[in-house]
């Protein structure tokens, strides 16, 4: 099976030796995406559900360059910092994939830290 790298500069690059997105066969990997301003490259560590919500942007982007949309995603990762925000991440979650048919399968961790020192982290699965 082929692997294409899937590469937006719309969306934070890797910041070490990992590919932003990787295509093999009909699935999309979409490595760990931070929420970065990108137009001042830095992080934005809060509100919980504002940094949600730059990375869903980070997503759309990626999924574009890859030639999907959100419909594609089958299952996402969250990681956060503190669990005592996750009612705000949850509702830009449920926003963002209001409109999609199927709800991508979830799962959501409490880490002791993320690169960046960022808050929250996502990561993603899509099929096309």
């Amino acid at each position: 099976m082929d692997k294409i790298e899937v590469r937006t500069d719309k969306a934070p690059l890797p910041i070490g030796p990992y590919s932003q997105a990787v295509r093999a066969g009909n699935m999309l990997f979409v490595s760990g995406v931070l929420p970065i301003n990108m137009q001042t490259k830095t992080l934005v560590n809060s509100p919980a559900k504002e940094s949600a919500t730059i990375i869903f942007s980070h997503l759309d982007n990626i999924l574009k360059a890859a030639g999907l949309t959100k419909n594609s995603i089958v299952k996402t990762t969250i990681f956060m910092k503190d669990l005592n925000n996750f009612a705000d991440v949850n509702k830009a979650y449920s926003e963002y994939f209001s409109d999609c048919k199927v709800m991508p399968a979830r799962s959501t961790v409490e880490v002791a830290r993320l690169p960046l020192d960022a808050s929250v982290e996502m990561d993603f699965i899509a099929a096309s």
